[in-house]
């Protein structure tokens, strides 16, 4: 089921009117989870969950079928949709989880109470109950005290929760990252003796997480967090560290990366991939798009980024590598225009100059190289790829031989065109007969 957006004022009004309505017909009713967790960071919750002691069947006759949609009933969840610009609110019945045999949904489910309920979250910053009318805070596994100390700690026994869903790892990291924190040093040991298990999550969950995690804040401790932990060799293996000591030089690149990444202005997953696969086999940025089952625009966007990259980077006089190793300089505009005018045209120049600048930023490009392209992408687009002079059915009618032949004399003509070597269609006509005669 997709998720419908909200207006977070809308949204935020519409949970305390599920959360009354339950309440008016006799049920026990909290915001539950990460909407509390944000509330008590003085955060906007991207969305509300509501726990309580209604079962499943009550609370679809409550708010109607129509208005309800009941995928998750079997583990207490129903989700309630609230009218236009409203969203959606999922209630779940306080419960207790059975044995998880998958390592993602329990065998089955009891229905309980808000305290028994608690200790089956996965961390105690999302364990915690609120009572928006009067503001009180039902905290029955320390939630308060690790949201003050700034802790990412596992309710109970962190392996269990782990295994409950290997996914919790990936979050481990993603909230202690986002947040700032401090990952707590029982939960980050189950982690590094369970990163192992984490390839058994699907890879739809897996590159969501990793979605979220590089668009961000944090996105620079959260890939140190992957490496340290052993969850990078899993999920990144294509471009992370091969062993948990790694290769000094290898380290320095894996934190140089992440804090290229960290500087980003438009931070996705593509252009993060592209960035740790520079110094990594060829083929790998394939590898993982196919292992992560990634959109075709990722997977695009990422191996040309990494091209560009590799194209347009200079030794330019304000590049850290051309001091270091004294290479003498070179300017990024002395080449012909019609060598980077390609790169610099395409659809997605944009995230190529982001992550030039981000480069620059970080000491491993050049920032005149970073601010010429900058500019170059802003130019209008009539002056950045101008039409072609001339076309294939041009050529064809001056009785050039269709075949090889039209592509090659197309594409010298573009590069004319763009070096200013030749200005309008007559001289490009002109220069094709000159080569005909």
């Amino acid at each position: 089921m997709a998720a419908i957006l909200s207006t977070p004022p809308y949204a935020r009004e519409f949970a305390l009117t599920v959360l009354n309505r339950l309440r008016a017909a006799g049920h026990e009713a909290f915001w539950a989870g990460g909407c509390v967790r944000d509330e008590l960071l003085g955060r906007l919750p991207a969305d509300y969950d509501v726990a309580t002691s209604a079962p499943p069947s009550d609370v679809q006759t409550l708010f109607g079928r129509r208005h309800t949609h009941a995928v998750g009933a079997a583990f207490g969840v129903i989700t309630v949709v609230g009218p236009r610009d409203a969203g959606q609110v999922e209630v779940t019945t306080f419960r207790t989880d059975g044995p998880y045999s998958d390592g993602r949904h329990p065998a089955g489910v009891a229905f309980s109470t808000a305290k028994e309920d608690a200790q089956r979250r996965d961390f105690t910053i999302n364990g915690l109950f609120l009572d928006p009318i009067s503001g009180e805070v039902h905290d029955y596994v320390g939630g308060r005290a690790d949201l003050a100390a700034g802790i990412v700690r596992a309710i109970g026994v962190p392996a269990m929760r782990f295994g409950e869903d290997h996914l919790r790892m990936l979050r481990a990291v993603r909230f202690t990252a986002g947040f700032g924190f401090a990952l707590d040093l029982k939960t980050r040991q189950a982690i590094e003796s369970m990163a192992h298990l984490i390839v058994s999550v699907s890879p739809e969950r897996i590159a969501a997480e990793l979605r979220t995690m590089m668009a961000r804040p944090g996105r620079q401790r959260a890939l140190e967090l992957l490496d340290e932990t052993g969850l990078a060799r899993e999920v990144l293996r294509e471009v992370a560290l091969p062993e948990a000591s790694g290769t000094t030089c290898q380290k320095l690149a894996w934190q140089e990366s992440a804090r290229i990444i960290e500087s980003l202005e438009r931070p996705e997953l593509a252009v993060s991939l592209a960035i740790l696969a520079e110094n990594a086999q060829k083929g790998s940025l394939e590898q993982i798009a196919g292992r992560l089952r990634l959109s075709n625009y990722e997977m695009k966007t990422a191996g040309w980024l990494r091209e560009a990259i590799a194209s347009l980077t200079v030794n330019d006089p304000l590049t850290r590598d051309a001091v270091e190793t004294g290479i003498a300089s070179e300017q990024l505009h002395d080449r012909p225009w019609s060598l980077v005018q390609p790169w610099l045209a395409h659809e997605s120049a944009f995230l190529l100059a982001d992550a030039m600048r981000a480069r620059a930023a970080c000491g491993r490009g050049g920032l005149l190289s970073a601010a010429w392209i900058s500019q170059q992408v802003a130019r209008p687009r009539h002056q950045l790829d101008p039409p072609p002079l001339v076309t294939g059915i041009d050529l064809l009618q001056m009785g050039v031989p269709s075949g090889r032949q039209i592509g090659t004399l197309l594409a010298t003509l573009r590069a004319m065109q763009l070096d200013a070597t030749i200005a309008t269609r007559e001289e490009a006509i002109a220069w094709v007969e000159s080569r005909e005669a």
